[in-house]
């Protein structure tokens, strides 16, 4: 199948890639746009990785107040350049990030920072539930760990489903970002506040 300069600005459009980038991609996957997205993001994770080393100095805090004025965010994502932090796309997915908090109202960071206690709880309540449900004893300790991994996705920021896209996660927003800006960022703390909450 041919590349064509159209199917090509598609692929830019949706992804923000490159042209030769997108051109790269549709070749690999013989003009498969959704496989050329999969290939373009899985290559962006294998940018990121050679970035994630180097360190994040500057960068921005955003914030987010929901309409109604009783649910705001605060979220503050490092970047190694003053120029990379003021550009539109690093702008652009910090605010993304800030209403995403909002939305999904995650409890830690990633899975190091969810507090060991809550995670103790958990496994209790997902114990009693499979003993409950009748589960053998042999099988509970595997269902128990894939309860806390989906628990992990649901409730770590960096794991979540971004709400504006939910086939990435927040990690994968950010390491298409470190790819398409070429630097190493990181969400270094966010907080959500609430009225009443």
């Amino acid at each position: 199948m041919g590349i064509t300069a159209a199917l090509v600005k598609e692929l830019r459009d949706k992804t923000g890639a490159g042209m030769m980038d997108c051109k790269k991609a549709l070749t690999e996957t013989d003009g498969d746009i959704e496989k050329a997205i999969v290939y373009l993001r899985e290559k962006g994770i294998a940018k990121a990785a050679k970035k994630a080393g180097r360190e994040t100095r500057e960068g921005l805090i955003v914030s987010y107040i929901h309409p109604g004025d009783k649910l705001g965010t605060m979220v503050e994502i490092a970047c190694e350049t003053d120029f990379v932090a003021r550009t539109d796309d690093f702008r652009t997915m910090a605010k993304d990030i800030a209403m995403h908090v909002a939305a999904a109202n995650p409890v830690a960071l990633s899975r190091e920072d969810v507090p060991a206690d809550l995670i103790e709880k958990e496994k209790d309540i997902y114990r009693t539930q499979a003993l409950n449900d009748g589960k053998p004893e042999k099988v509970i300790d595997r269902i128990i760990e894939g309860r806390i991994d989906k628990y992990y996705a649901e409730t770590c920021l960096l794991e979540q489903a971004f709400v504006k896209d939910p086939d990435q996660t927040i990690s994968d927003l950010l390491n298409a970002m470190i790819a398409k800006l070429g630097e190493n960022m990181s969400i270094r703390r966010f907080v959500r506040f609430q009225i009443g909450g």
